[in-house]
């Protein structure tokens, strides 16, 4: 079966909207408001996904997300940076990881969705 796809969005929740929507405006990501308490953000064109005004501890804190990047050091720099951890309660930066598939390292965000940002050997 062919699949004429042209993209694809999951959803994650926020234990505070507010928060969550300038946590991400932060990381440069794209918030759009499309209805109250729901979101479009987009990090590049056709890699969104929707934020919404929702919380379950057990959904949020096993939800993770993998964002493949070009440069991960260069990346990983520019979010050390930003200062994430002082500023949003919760939020953790880890270190860069290398694995035999390639490196990566994580990102929790205000409510435990766990990002984790990488490149593919």
């Amino acid at each position: 079966m062919i699949h004429p796809a042209k993209s694809i969005r999951t959803f994650i929740g926020s234990k505070n909207f507010e928060e969550s929507t300038r946590f991400y405006q932060t990381l440069g990501f794209n918030v759009k408001p499309l209805s109250k308490g729901f979101s479009l953000v987009t990090v590049k064109e056709n890699i969104c996904f929707y934020l919404q005004d929702y919380y379950s501890k057990e959904w949020c804190e096993n939800t993770m997300i993998f964002l493949e990047v070009e440069n991960l050091e260069s990346y990983w720099e520019a979010m050390k940076v930003l200062g994430l951890p002082e500023k949003f309660k919760g939020v953790k930066l880890s270190a860069i990881k290398l694995e035999e598939w390639g490196s990566e390292f994580f990102l929790h965000d205000p409510a435990g969705i766990l990002w984790h940002f990488g490149v593919f050997k």
